[in-house]
């Protein structure tokens, strides 16, 4: 799961995508009628330019995600606007300049463009182009979805060193001259939810409700709900069932929605938010318009909490309301910057603190529901993985890592940018240039995991990194790998499940931050 922050390692950590204006009615008229033009082929040409403060990308939270010239915008899949160009691997690198990005006569030549990245949002195998790319060097040029040049970190090595190292900042990736990798954020508390959290004092909720005990989540409580979808499965030889929607984003989207103390009631519409929000090529004014009514929602449920109301115990929305309408308990104990003490607390306003939980329900839920649906297609498709896990419930924490590790989940990319001149994998990098880490093809690197594309839940070790590395390691791993191997453990124990289709012919919703089966068809043999 991502939370706040945005959590990284899984496709939360890069909810920012590239945004193509679409025709002014499609977006004036909401996100679905948006995506509805988008899909006719309308909505295509250049991005619209950010805005001065909050540029580069989108965050909603586990795992980040995008990858010199501006180029043209197609709509299709994923990576498939660009041609392949030769690949420059190493010298000095060209950062476009203000003028370039507004429309000057840009530096690269038209025989050094770049590919678009990401390259597939498919989840039953990585794209070979990011093994191709790691063989030739670990560290290339490629274009983002924001039109800019970013370096393409595949390697595994290289992916730990840029994400522990501080001169690869997080916080630098909406700077106003960044370079952009998908679109301009909704508020800067969406790009840094955490940090807002420890000003205002609030981190150490947080980090109760995602600890060791997961108060709000007990597991019995996980399993309940897990047996519960699949009791609804048809039997043997009683015809198919979708797997995506009627377990993995079932599963997800309550136990997100018990995490945070809102009505069950309410997860049709927090889904239908979400899912937008996590859909790239959208027109930035109908992301936008999305995001102010999942937040507005979330003010309502926050209000009576905020207005003195004595929140029930259950649920880090109504806790984290009435905390911040309270105010710090020690206004000089909050921390600041990278966790240091002894910063002044201050409250959050209601739109921010809105802002903040609408963070940890899009990536908790959306995250969750990728893994879940990724995850389970492997597993369908290894009948001797499934009879292990029933026979052997133990062996339950070595498929997780292994599932962690090898499914492909991140539709883009954890952005960073360098703030000081350095050197990466032998590519000499400046200040101010955009670094992509994709820990989908660092978890596929032969040099840290002998026979990369197999699944061996034996692997020891396993220093995946699935949950980013380094000071902003997702503190949603834990939920995600005890919801995991409760799922996991419970589908094992339904006899006969199996994929319905062959796997090449399960599709992948397109264009999507956190990848995820259309449809997960299902069926169980007598």
């Amino acid at each position: 799961m991502s939370t706040p922050g945005p959590p990284e390692g899984t496709p939360g950590g890069a909810l920012h995508r590239a945004r193509p204006p679409g025709p002014r009615s499609a977006a004036a008229a909401g996100p679905a009628a948006a995506a509805r033009a988008l899909q006719r082929g309308q909505g295509t040409g250049r991005p619209a330019a950010p805005g001065p403060a909050h540029r580069g990308a989108r965050a909603v939270g586990a795992a980040a995600v995008a990858v010199a010239s501006p180029a043209p915008r197609g709509r299709g899949r994923a990576g498939a606007h660009r041609p392949v160009p030769a690949l420059r691997a190493a010298g000095p690198a060209h950062s476009p300049s203000r003028t370039e990005k507004e429309g000057g006569s840009p530096v690269t030549a038209p025989e050094q463009t770049l590919p678009r990245y990401p390259f597939s949002t498919d989840g039953d195998r990585l794209s070979p182009r990011l093994d191709e790319m790691r063989a030739r060097c670990p560290v290339a040029r490629v274009a983002t979805n924001g039109g800019d040049e970013a370096w393409l970190v595949t390697g595994h090595r290289e992916a730990r060193t840029v994400l522990r190292d501080p001169r690869f900042a997080r916080s630098q990736v909406a700077a106003e001259h960044s370079p952009v990798q998908d679109s301009p954020i909704f508020a800067p508390e969406l790009l840094d939810a955490l940090e807002y959290l420890r000003r205002a004092g609030l981190y150490e909720e947080v980090r109760r409700a995602l600890g060791p005990d997961l108060p709000d989540l007990p597991e019995e409580w996980l399993a309940g709900e897990a047996r519960a979808a699949l009791a609804e499965l048809p039997g043997p030889g009683g015809g198919r069932a979708d797997l995506q929607p009627a377990f993995a984003a079932r599963l997800a989207g309550r136990a997100m929605c018990r995490l945070l103390g809102l009505p069950a009631a309410d997860l049709p519409r927090l889904a239908a938010w979400a899912d937008t929000d996590l859909t790239m090529g959208l027109p930035t004014e109908a992301v936008h318009a999305n995001w102010r009514g999942l937040r507005d929602h979330l003010m309502a449920r926050m209000a009576p909490f905020a207005d003195g109301e004595r929140p029930p115990g259950a649920g880090l929305l109504p806790r984290l309301a009435a905390a911040n309408a309270a105010g710090p308990a020690d206004p000089e104990g909050a921390t600041g910057p990278n966790g240091a003490a002894g910063a002044t607390a201050r409250a959050l306003t209601r739109e921010q603190l809105a802002n903040v939980l609408g963070v940890v329900f899009v990536a908790g839920y959306e995250d969750l529901a990728s893994f879940l649906g990724v995850a389970a297609f492997h597993l369908l498709g290894r009948p001797d993985a499934l009879d292990e896990l029933r026979t052997c419930p133990e062996s339950a924490h070595g498929h997780v890592e292994e599932a962690l590790r090898f499914s492909v989940v991140l539709g883009n990319a954890l952005a960073r940018i360098a703030t000081e001149e350095t050197e990466l994998a032998g590519v000499r990098l400046s200040p101010g240039e955009m670094v992509l880490v994709s820990t989908d093809a660092a978890n596929h690197d032969p040099s840290a995991f002998p026979e990369p594309h197999r699944y061996i839940p034996e692997r020891r070790p396993n220093p995946h990194l699935r949950f980013g590395h380094g000071p902003h390691y997702c503190p949603g791993a834990h939920l995600t790998r005890v919801v995991s191997r409760v799922a996991f453990t419970e589908l094992a124990r339904v006899p006969g499940l199996r994929l319905a289709v062959p796997p090449e012919q399960v599709g992948w919703v397109p264009d999507r931050m956190a990848i995820m089966p259309a449809a997960l068809p299902v069926h169980r043999r007598a």
